[in-house]
């Protein structure tokens, strides 16, 4: 009942309270509600790398993800939830598989279950895919061995713009956060600045050719002194272009939201 109630509330409470309210979203709810759970239900969860593509409420509109179990949960042993949200932008059809560079050896001290999911041709922040993410987050936890108490998201660059804004905006959803390469302001509107409620491990190269590290660390002290928990780590020399080489900091964040988080 769960799972049938989130997928219910999403298309409405997402188009009042998005980051991004300029763009025109169509809806059509073609397929009941009952229909989408039934199907993620019947989805074929093996340990190790399994990918799918689930058909969402829109009839034809699907959502492509890549889900990495882990071989012992049960309902004595829970363990975390991390959506791992891809880099850059544009449609690539295999995005969410890219998870060999940095995601499985990153977070391999997790034993998590791991929802790599697809952004298509829009931006995380765009409602579709706040849509596709948290109803990919609650089905987990409804139907999975989902300990409720450690969801994690993070990302690189892109994703690591989204790991913050899914913490800025749905921090009922989520217990940690590490952004890695990223840049994002918190600041809204109005000029105001509201502390993020959920602990973050915000890693930064400061030879970052995309994102300059400043701007990073500006946007960081920013939402600290707003009453926000962030660990920031810069790094040295590491190019934007070469997420593979974060792996050992992504373990170092994955420790920080072991020990001082979880």
């Amino acid at each position: 009942m769960r799972a049938k109630f989130v997928l219910l509330l999403l298309v409405v409470v997402f188009l009042g309270c998005s980051k991004d309210n300029d763009e025109d979203i169509v809806i059509v709810d073609s397929r009941t509600i009952e229909e989408v759970i039934e199907d993620f239900k019947n989805l074929n969860i093996q340990p190790g790398i399994n990918d799918f593509s689930l058909e969402s409420m829109n009839t034809g509109v699907f959502w492509n993800f890549r889900v990495i179990a882990p071989t012992d949960a049960s309902e004595t042993n829970k363990r975390p939830l991390v959506i791992a949200l891809h880099g850059a932008s544009g449609g690539s059809p295999t995005a969410h598989q890219n998870t060999s560079c940095y995601v499985e050896p990153g977070l391999e001290e997790l034993n998590a279950y791991i929802i790599s999911p697809n952004a298509g041709t829009e931006q995380w922040y765009s409602i579709n895919n706040q849509i596709q993410v948290i109803n990919l987050l609650e089905l987990a936890k409804a139907n999975w061995h989902v300990d409720a108490t450690k969801v994690l998201v993070t990302g690189y660059s892109n994703g690591g713009n989204a790991s913050w804004l899914y913490t800025d905006f749905f921090p009922q959803y989520f217990t940690a956060g590490i952004a890695m390469a990223s840049s994002y302001n918190s600041r809204r509107a109005d000029g105001s600045i509201s502390a993020i409620a959920v602990p973050l491990y915000v890693i930064h190269s400061n030879a970052d050719e995309l994102f300059p590290v400043e701007i990073t660390q500006a946007f960081v002290e920013d939402s600290l002194n707003a009453g926000s928990t962030i660990e920031f780590v810069v790094v040295d020399g590491l190019s934007h272009y070469t997420p593979c080489d974060y792996v050992s900091y992504l373990k170092e964040g994955v420790a920080w939201v072991q020990n001082q988080v979880w």
